[in-house]
């Protein structure tokens, strides 16, 4: 009776394990199935979101860009305050010096210069004029060139007509569209123009308003951060190491950035020294500040340069000449040494410096790429000391 029912519950036992046997294989399907359509949502929304972002730095670009060239002067002068401050001098009176003297130098700078700067602006109607004679000329010759090949091409098809026995197609007058496009109005130019300058100007005041009233701040926003962060210890010693790191590298890389353009306006104004070409030092402190623009300053300085000294020899050659040599400064030392010791600097490889510039250069333009390299170190910085970013920091990481 005993061994009748062991039997009898035997298989009973084992049905359970037999009926759920089958049903893990499923479960595990199920769930990778329900992880993968997890993951696929996730990675949708973080590229919504990205979008969402440039998106909205593209609609605030003014103000995003005011407020990012205020906070990077003010990291930049923040030394000179904090000297001040040790000597016992209030805040804001050292603040009010600083602010001062850079304005003052930036002035004296302009005065003492512009009576190189004005002859340049007066020379530049007769240089473009001369410049657009030549290329005519130039246009002309190459005219004259295509007309010749074009009769010879005419014969050349006259002669195979002919040896082929196909009769020469009747002329036909053509007939010419002409598209009428309206005129080029000086009025309109110069309205549009000031109004970028007036828009200008009202920028530039703003940040150095913004730039004023953050060095007079001090510590202040660096200590209302660490608060916000909470309680824990860890995370506001994570928070005062991220401001201190994001302060030291803003601070080194402006100080490359200054001794560089120093560079290029010491080379080019000794070149076109050596060269012979007139108001040398107006164009060495052009290259210098243009030289803040990577890339497109260089250009526009190697241009002007080069129109200034075809104005001056009256000859192709030097002007190229001298074209050149500005070109080959700017990308020697400027090009070339930033995007490698700005990848020095701050640890990070050039590549990433490089396409940091053509993401923000097509964003904002030519203050995407003057604020490209202060941007990615903070999110190098950032990257560094925060958990769920650090693929990103390897990415960025030389």
């Amino acid at each position: 009776m005993s061994v009748s029912m062991v039997e009898n519950a035997t298989p009973q036992s084992e049905a359970p394990a037999e009926n759920q046997s089958p049903a893990g294989p499923e479960s595990t399907a199920l769930q990778s199935i329900v992880k993968a359509t997890e993951t696929g949502r996730d990675l949708a929304l973080a590229i919504l979101a990205t979008v969402a972002v440039v998106f909205a730095l593209k609609w605030a670009q003014s103000f995003v860009i005011s407020l990012l060239l205020g906070i990077l002067f003010a990291y930049t002068l923040n030394p000179l305050v904090v000297c001040l401050d040790r000597i016992r001098i209030p805040r804001m009176v050292s603040t009010s010096i600083v602010m001062a003297g850079v304005v003052c130098a930036l002035a004296l700078g302009s005065y003492s210069l512009r009576g190189q700067i004005q002859t340049i602006l007066d020379q530049l109607p007769e240089a473009v004029s001369k410049l657009s004679t030549s290329l005519a000329s130039l246009r002309e010759d190459q005219t004259s060139t295509m007309q010749k090949v074009q009769s010879a091409a005419s014969e050349i098809e006259k002669a195979t007509s002919q040896a082929a026995g196909v009769p020469l197609a009747p002329n036909r007058r053509a007939t010419h569209v002409v598209v009428d496009t309206p005129g080029f109005k000086l009025s309109n130019f110069l309205w549009v123009g000031s109004m970028g300058a007036a828009g200008l100007i009202g920028q530039a005041a703003m940040v150095l308003f913004l730039t004023f009233f953050l060095l007079l701040s001090g510590d202040t926003f660096k200590r209302k951060l660490v608060r916000v962060t909470g309680p824990s210890l860890s995370n506001r010693k994570i928070t005062v190491r991220i401001l201190d790191d994001i302060n030291e590298s803003i601070q080194r890389y402006m100080f490359l950035l200054l001794a560089t353009n120093v560079l290029v306006g010491l080379f080019t104004w000794i070149a076109l020294r050596w060269f012979g070409l007139e108001n040398a030092g107006a164009w060495g402190v052009a290259a210098g500040l243009l030289h803040i623009v990577p890339y497109l300053g260089p250009a526009v300085t190697a241009a002007a340069i080069g129109m200034a000294a075809f104005m001056q020899f009256d000859t192709l050659s030097m002007a190229l000449l001298v074209t050149g040599a500005s070109l080959a400064i700017a990308m020697v030392v400027g090009l070339f040494g930033v995007t490698w010791m700005t990848g020095k600097t701050a640890k990070m490889n050039a590549a990433a410096v490089f396409i940091s510039l053509l993401f923000w250069g097509w964003l904002w333009g030519v203050w995407g790429m003057l604020l490209s390299v202060p941007i990615i170190v903070i999110v190098k910085v950032v990257a560094q000391h925060v958990e769920q970013l650090e693929s990103v920091a390897e990415l960025l990481a030389d």
